[in-house]
């Protein structure tokens, strides 16, 4: 599990019909624990699926490896990333 900031949103053209409906999110990955209140992270940027909603600039926790497409089970989507937690505060 990785902390990342919500920096945009992501529009497909053309999709795999499994990702009917899904909300893509742009999310920046958090590359210290020092940089949780830096302005920009400077992390890597991936695409991820949305579980929950997030806004532009949430904090989110970020799920990756086959963790990431588990809440759809016994569905097998594509999806390498998702966001499965909005972060309020981070000690």
């Amino acid at each position: 599990m990785k902390i990342a900031r919500t920096i945009g949103t992501v529009t497909l053209a053309r999709m795999h019909p499994s990702l009917k409906g899904a909300s893509l999110r742009c999310v920046e990955e958090l590359a210290t624990i020092d940089d949780v209140d830096k302005p920009i992270y400077g992390g890597e940027t991936i695409v991820a699926w949305d579980y929950c909603g997030s806004g532009i600039g949430d904090r989110v926790a970020l799920a990756e490896g086959p963790e990431a497409a588990a809440p759809k089970l016994p569905t097998v989507v594509p999806v390498d990333a998702a966001i499965v937690a909005v972060l309020d505060d981070i000690d």
